[in-house]
C-alpha cells in the first residue's frame, strides 16, 4: 500500500478590512491525515469570505485630439493616465515653476500622471509643456474626470418646467481655484 501525503489547499481568497488589500502571510501546514474520529470535511478555523471584491481602476487610456509631436516628427495620440495621489498634487507646488507661475502646475501635475504616450520611452513636464493647447486642454479635462469619481457632471431640474438634465461643473484649468 502507498502511502501519499495530502496537498496543501490553493489560495484561499484574503478577507480584509474595508477592502484593504493586505499580503497574505504563507499557509499552515496541513495534517497528512485525518485523526480517527474526526469528521471528515470540517472546515479548520473561522469561514472565509468568498464575495467577489470589486477591483479599483487606477490606469485609464485616452486618445488625444491631435497628438503629441516629437523631435523625429512622429506623432503620438493614445496614452494612459493614472489616478492621482496627493502626493502628486503637493510635490508640484514646491517647484520653483509653479512658484513663479502657478498655471505651470498643470504641466507638472499631468507630467506626474501620464504613464505612457504613443511610443515615447517617458512621459515628463517637458513633454506636456510641448503639447498643443488643445491636447493640454483634453488632458485637463480627462485628469478631472477620472480624479473625480468618473464625472464632472452634476444632475439638475430645470426650476420652471421640472426637467431633469445635467451640467458640466469641469471648466477651470488644474491649478487655478
Amino acid at each position: 500500500m502507498r502511502r501519499t501525503t495530502a496537498k496543501a489547499p490553493a489560495a484561499a481568497p484574503r478577507t480584509a478590512a474595508a477592502g484593504a488589500d493586505f499580503p497574505r502571510s504563507a499557509p499552515a501546514a496541513v495534517p497528512a491525515e485525518v485523526p480517527a474520529g474526526s469528521p471528515a470535511g470540517t472546515p479548520a478555523g473561522p469561514p472565509v469570505d468568498t464575495t467577489p471584491r470589486q477591483r479599483l481602476q487606477t490606469e485609464f487610456p485616452f486618445e488625444l485630439p491631435r497628438g503629441y509631436v516629437d523631435e523625429s516628427g512622429t506623432v503620438h495620440r493614445d496614452g494612459v493616465m493614472r489616478l492621482s495621489t496627493a502626493r502628486d498634487e503637493l510635490i508640484p507646488l514646491r517647484d520653483v515653476r509653479v512658484q513663479e507661475n502657478p498655471a505651470y502646475l498643470s504641466v507638472v501635475l499631468l507630467g506626474r500622471v501620464i504613464t505612457r504616450l504613443g511610443t515615447l520611452a517617458m512621459v515628463h513636464d517637458g513633454v506636456v509643456e510641448n503639447m498643443f493647447a488643445s491636447d493640454l486642454a483634453f488632458l485637463q479635462d480627462f485628469y478631472r474626470q477620472i480624479n473625480a469619481e468618473g464625472h464632472t457632471r452634476a444632475a439638475v431640474e430645470c426650476p420652471h418646467c421640472s426637467e431633469p438634465f445635467e451640467v458640466e461643473l469641469g471648466g477651470s484649468r488644474l491649478g487655478e481655484s
